[in-house]
């Protein structure tokens, strides 16, 4: 059924009826889309596609989706007057993922602007960019607004920021997007610089605020456990005197994710510095008192407490390990297939020895 639930027309009908805050059955939707897009065919399509849209003041995403009609989603009435138009779908996607997070205070889910949660189109993105060219598009600085191109923002950092929701789904997939294009070195800089901070990711030029991915992988796998003064000091603000009802990530395979992206992420000289530099090793040390993952978490300890030889410009030697150490991409397929990152290196010259290798 692979092959022809994959064809542009149906995918284009599930985008939109996914889009439409009024559809009932969008988290069904999601789902489909999630089992199509673990297979490559589905994930080419959905990079490329475009879906016709009205723009409508009455909707919370201010776009009607000309072609989500159907028995669970009638037309709105009167319908829009405006003239119908083309639009990338993901972005819209990523709009309404974001959306779908929205939290009733007095839990009145009728009073949602969005009838689904959508929490199955984090996997949808995890899919995605097991593929070198989804990887691009989420380190790709893309307009914040797809309405209003003023301003440019990397698209991960919209997902980023649900890796401790209340919902597994949504926290799984969101750890396995941020692995994922944890996997293309050049954008290092941009996944763990502040948002204060303008990154570009090589060969790029093109700017926009940091992801600031490195609070959001490290508040999962942190605890209520007290610090000395000194060691609070070294953490980022978020993680800082965090209260006694602080509970780490309850599932093992979610926080050995989040370890491995930490992996990923010393590949580099300027990434192992800057994980040195905002307590990374405090947290992954107390952690590792209540952790059952501890081979990766002492080759971790080993990375950033380990040697480094002495580099007199690490902003050079970040660029000379992008060009060094390019990589094999993997093949489309489903995130769980993906090899595991090379072992640490252990010499000086971790140029071949650190090489993010994937089969």
């Amino acid at each position: 059924m692979l092959t022809p639930l994959s064809e542009p027309a149906f995918l284009s009908f599930i985008a939109s009826y996914i889009i439409n805050p009024h559809s009932i059955l969008a988290d069904l939707a999601s789902m489909l889309l999630s089992n199509l897009t673990a297979a490559s065919p589905a994930c080419s399509t959905l990079l490329s596609l475009k879906v016709s849209v009205i723009p409508d003041s009455r909707l919370s995403n201010s776009f009607y989706p000309v072609e989500s009609r159907c028995g669970s989603c009638p037309a709105p009435v009167p319908y829009p007057s405006a003239e119908p138009k083309e639009m990338a779908a993901l972005p819209l996607l990523l709009d309404a993922f974001v959306e779908g997070a929205q939290i009733v205070e007095d839990g009145d889910l009728s009073r949602r602007s969005r009838k689904a949660t959508l929490h199955f189109l984090a996997n949808v993105f995890a899919n995605m960019t097991v593929s070198p060219i989804g990887r691009n598009y989420f380190l790709s600085p893309q307009p914040v607004n797809p309405a209003k191109p003023d301003s440019l923002e990397y698209p991960l950092a919209k997902v980023v920021a649900f890796t401790e929701h209340t919902d597994k789904v949504r926290r799984g997939g969101v750890a396995s997007t941020i692995k994922n294009c944890s996997f293309h070195a050049a954008g290092h800089k941009a996944i763990l610089s502040p948002e204060s901070t303008q990154a570009a990711v090589p060969p790029s030029k093109e700017t926009a605020p940091g992801i600031d991915a490195l609070p959001y992988l490290l508040l999962p796998l942190a605890g209520p456990e007290e610090y000395d003064l000194d060691d609070q000091e070294k953490l980022l603000e978020p993680l800082q005197f965090l209260p006694s009802t602080k509970k780490r990530e309850p599932d093992a395979n979610i926080r050995l994710t989040h370890v491995e992206t930490l992996l990923l992420l010393c590949h580099t000289r300027w990434g192992r510095d800057y994980q040195r530099q905002h307590g990374v090793y405090e947290i992954i040390r107390v952690a590792h008192e209540h952790e059952t993952i501890s081979e990766h978490i002492e080759r971790l300890v080993q990375l950033l407490h380990g040697e480094e030889p002495k580099i007199i410009n690490v902003e050079e030697e970040f660029e000379k390990e992008i060009k060094m150490a390019p990589g094999p991409e993997p093949t489309m397929g489903d995130v769980k297939e993906e090899t595991k990152p090379a072992p640490p290196a252990t010499t000086d010259s971790d140029d071949e020895d650190m090489r993010i290798e994937e089969i």
